[in-house]
Formats: structure tokens, C-alpha cells, sequence
């Protein structure tokens, strides 16, 4: 498609002079920049909910990592039960409540200046440039996610809660994001699951997990609930 609008401009500079082939030039760089800017919005975001994905979280990582070094705040999110609602009402009905929690979650990130990501099925990621009053902010993420939702699905209109887990960690803007801010928040949040859930824990010194695969594999608390109870 690009060369198809190269050539065109090409062809109209050979034929009918300067002023066109200017207005054609202008036309095809303006349709090539909105081009590469919706396939990187593609690349970076999750389709179903708009929020940035993996990509789009290292990409808001690096901005948060200019300049002086700084606290940061990484959350990871993950939703106590969603599975239950997959199996039970469908993957309808389980990507209409990914979308309201994703809108919750947008609206609390950008409430404290942050931003946030989908990092897989139903786990989400927050960066804060800053590490202000960050129990406060992650008690009301617990609070605002566990509140009920209606949702449309084939059966009608359905009334549905989930609860949320949330691991918090306050790391340098320096520290690598998967090795260091993400594990860390990871570790907090499979601590959150072993404690039932429906809360928020903060990563401290010391605090481990059992071992696992990487993060790109299974997850240890997914391993650890497998071995305990059903998958949450």
C-alpha cells in the first residue's frame, strides 16, 4: 500500500506539474504517518480492551526511566475467580467484564497519573511515576474493581462481582521492568492469592515465591493453585 501511494504521487509530479505533485506528496505523507501510527498502536495495545499490552507497558516504562533516578510504582493485577466465569457463562460474557475492569482500571491509573496495560487473560499491569500514598491507591483499586458490574450476554443482562489480587512494588526507574519490577510485584501478588485474595500486598525485602519458569511460561502462583485448589 505505501508503494501504491508513492507511485501515484510519483506519477502525478511527471504530469501535471509542481503545485499538484505537491498536494500529492503532502496527501500520501499524511496517509503513510496515519498508517504507521495505527500499526504501531496495534503492535503496543490489546485489541479487546484498548489498553496498551506488553509492549505498550515497556514503552511507558522507558518514559517513566528518563532523567534522574526516581521511585516508581509497578501493580500487577490479577482477578480472583475470572475463570469460574469463563467456564461457567462463557467467553462472551468473560470478555464483556475484562472490558469493565479494564475501564476501571484505565480511569484509576490516569486518576493518579499513571498508566496501565493488559499483560495476558486476565492480568493487568499499573506504573506510577512516583511512589506517593501507594496502600492508599491500591486499597481503592481492591475497592473500585470488587464493585458489581451488569454485563450483556446471550442469556440477558447479568449482574456479576470479581474480586481482584494486586502485588505492589516500589522499584527504581532504573531497575529493569520484567527482572525486577514485575517479579517483584508478581511475588507480591502470589502472596495476595495464598492470603485469599480480594486484597493488596507490598513487596518487602525477603519476600519469595516458590520457583518456577520464567514469567513468559506458567506462573508460580498459577503452579501453587493447581497444587492447592482451583485455578484462581
Amino acid at each position: 500500500m505505501f508503494i501504491t501511494h508513492l507511485v501515484i504521487a510519483t506519477i502525478l509530479a511527471a504530469t501535471t506539474g509542481a503545485g499538484m505533485a505537491y498536494v500529492a506528496a503532502r496527501s500520501t505523507v499524511n496517509r503513510l504517518r496515519a498508517e504507521l501510527d495505527e500499526a504501531h498502536w496495534q503492535l503496543s495495545h490489546d485489541p479487546l480492551t484498548g489498553l496498551s499490552n506488553r509492549a505498550g507497558l515497556r514503552d511507558a516504562h522507558r518514559a517513566v526511566a528518563t532523567g534522574r533516578p526516581h521511585p516508581v510504582t509497578i501493580m500487577l493485577i490479577d482477578l480472583d475467580s475470572f475463570k469460574t466465569i469463563n467456564d461457567i457463562r462463557g467467553h462472551d460474557a468473560g470478555d464483556a467484564v475484562l472490558e469493565e475492569i479494564a475501564t476501571r482500571i484505565e480511569s484509576l491509573a490516569e486518576l493518579y497519573d499513571g498508566c496501565s496495560a493488559r499483560l495476558s487473560g486476565d492480568e493487568f499491569a499499573v506504573i506510577l511515576d512516583h511512589d506517593y500514598k501507594v496502600a492508599k491507591a491500591a486499597e481503592l483499586f481492591v475497592s473500585i474493581l470488587g464493585f458489581a458490574m451488569d454485563i450483556r450476554t446471550g442469556e440477558g443482562t447479568l449482574t456479576v462481582a470479581v474480586a481482584a489480587s494486586i502485588g505492589v512494588a516500589v522499584v527504581s526507574s532504573t531497575d529493569p521492568l520484567d527482572t525486577v519490577a514485575l517479579h517483584r510485584a508478581d511475588t507480591a501478588m502470589y502472596h495476595a492469592k495464598k492470603q485469599g485474595g480480594n486484597r493488596h500486598v507490598l513487596y518487602t525485602p525477603g519476600m519469595t515465591m516458590p520457583d518456577g519458569p520464567p514469567r513468559r511460561g506458567p506462573r508460580p502462583r498459577d503452579l501453587h493453585d493447581r497444587n492447592t485448589g482451583p485455578a484462581a
